[in-house]
């Protein structure tokens, strides 16, 4: 009876050790889901024919309105990227802001903090960031760890500023209205801006030969008309999409529609649009989709067989004989979901952890608007953890042969660090992410 009732948490460790293996996580989530329900059923603990449910769950995720908008804004996010803004609005944020402290740091920054909002594509932001604005620095004697460190960090903003992927998948899984969370990520993401911001000037200002200043022979003026013209169209981007959803004139999947024709009108106003672009785009589009979708059918799957095997009734009744509170069960939650960030992809962990801890969550009565919210600046963080960080591979794989891997991992540390306090913050401060949305949505 011992073996049957360690089941599910055995599910757990050959899924992990699938996924270190190198074997695509869907397949690995769909072959442990297989193994271990024939275990289940030839042990009389597991009933056949729950399988039956996996149609209905796979057809309900195809035809999830919500997630319509994960194809769409990563279509409006690849377009983009193929019209080369990155770079041009790099080298005008390098003109402008070339002659203060740390200039090259803040033009990273604030062009990290533009494209997440227009494009929201990680790998290609830290890659095009990578290649134009690192070499720069490296000339002009900046820092080798923190130049890596705030190139991989503003990367990966777009995860937490919206329209972000990570958030309309937490909306499916926690079942929170996408438009609510997207508002209340708005102060978040500000929020790590903000602590990235006062990091450079604190660095800089005390040691000056971490970021030197650049002399400019171009005029200032000049500089500062480039950069509205290239921020321009992208910020009219930002004001349809997000405006839209935030004025309740459209749905997320409404306005990451009118985002992703936006995206194609600035291609073509940039004289970039071509059939191949068109067609990069639509790869990489399908790509991301394909991807997604694959990991989210066959991780129901494995949440069909956890709970046929009533892993749900384990845990929770695990929570309810250490008597746990909820506050401990969401720090339990977002520790555990940092160290699986070193390992595992947000996706992952979005498919795999959350689903199975959901019921607790409604158990408890924890806002779930907050938490998603929580969680999504939480999820960011594997994005730079070593040794598995995405943006960590992204930069290393475009960086100058004087960059070596221990640059990169010193660099983000800090980041990472900041990013541990910005999640402190709003644990202790539910207001940060509520009192936006609240204020928007109140009649």
């Amino acid at each position: 009876m011992e073996l049957t009732q360690y089941l599910p948490l055995l599910m757990f460790v050959f899924l992990f050790i699938g996924i270190m293996s190198g074997y695509p996580v869907a397949f690995v989530l769909g072959g442990v889901s297989i193994v271990f329900g024939f275990v289940g059923y030839s042990l009389e603990i597991f009933r056949l024919n729950d399988l039956n449910l996996i149609a209905n769950r796979t057809f309900g995720v195809m035809t999830n309105v919500p997630l319509i908008a994960v194809p769409l804004f990563a279509f409006m996010g690849n377009i983009m990227e193929k019209s080369g803004l990155a770079g041009e609005l790099l080298e005008a944020m390098g003109q402008l802001f070339q002659k203060a402290k740390g200039g090259l740091f803040f033009s990273v920054l604030v062009v990290g903090m533009v494209l997440a909002a227009s494009t929201g594509i990680i790998g290609a932001t830290v890659v095009s960031m990578g290649v134009i604005a690192l070499p720069t620095m490296l000339k002009h004697n900046y820092n080798k760890e923190m130049s890596c460190g705030i190139i991989a960090a503003s990367g990966t903003l777009g995860q937490i500023i919206p329209p972000s992927i990570v958030l309309i998948l937490l909306g499916s899984i926690m079942q929170v209205d996408v438009g609510s969370l997207f508002t209340g990520a708005v102060i978040p993401g500000l929020l790590l801006v903000g602590l990235y911001a006062l990091y450079i000037f604190i660095r800089t200002c005390f040691n000056s030969e971490l970021a030197p200043a650049i002399e400019n022979k171009d005029s200032s003026k000049f500089s500062i008309l480039t950069f509205l013209k290239l921020s321009l169209p992208p910020g009219l981007l930002v004001v349809i999409v997000l405006g839209s959803i935030v004025g309740g004139m459209a749905t997320p999947t409404e306005a990451a529609a009118c985002g992703a024709f936006g995206g194609i009108v600035i291609t073509m106003i940039k004289r970039k649009f071509t059939i191949q672009v068109l067609m990069e785009a639509l790869k990489s589009t399908s790509t991301l989709t394909s991807m997604v979708f694959l990991i989210l059918i066959c991780a129901q799957f494995f949440g069909i067989v956890f709970r046929g095997l009533e892993g749900d009734e384990l845990i929770i009744n695990s929570i309810k004989e250490v008597d746990l509170t909820a506050s401990s069960v969401v720090i339990i939650v977002m520790i555990l979901m940092f160290f699986l960030g070193f390992f595992l992809d947000f996706i992952e962990i979005c498919f795999i952890v959350i689903p199975i801890v959901y019921p607790i969550f409604l158990h408890y009565e924890i806002d779930l608007l907050w938490l998603s919210i929580l969680m999504a600046v939480n999820l960011q963080t594997s994005f730079l953890t070593p040794p598995f960080g995405f943006a960590l591979f992204y930069l290393k794989g475009v960086a100058p042969e004087e960059i070596e891997t221990k640059h990169i991992y010193k660099g983000v540390l800090p980041f990472i660090g900041l990013q541990v306090i910005a999640i402190l913050l709003l644990y202790f401060i539910p207001e940060l992410t509520t009192w936006l949305p609240g204020i928007v949505y109140s009649e």
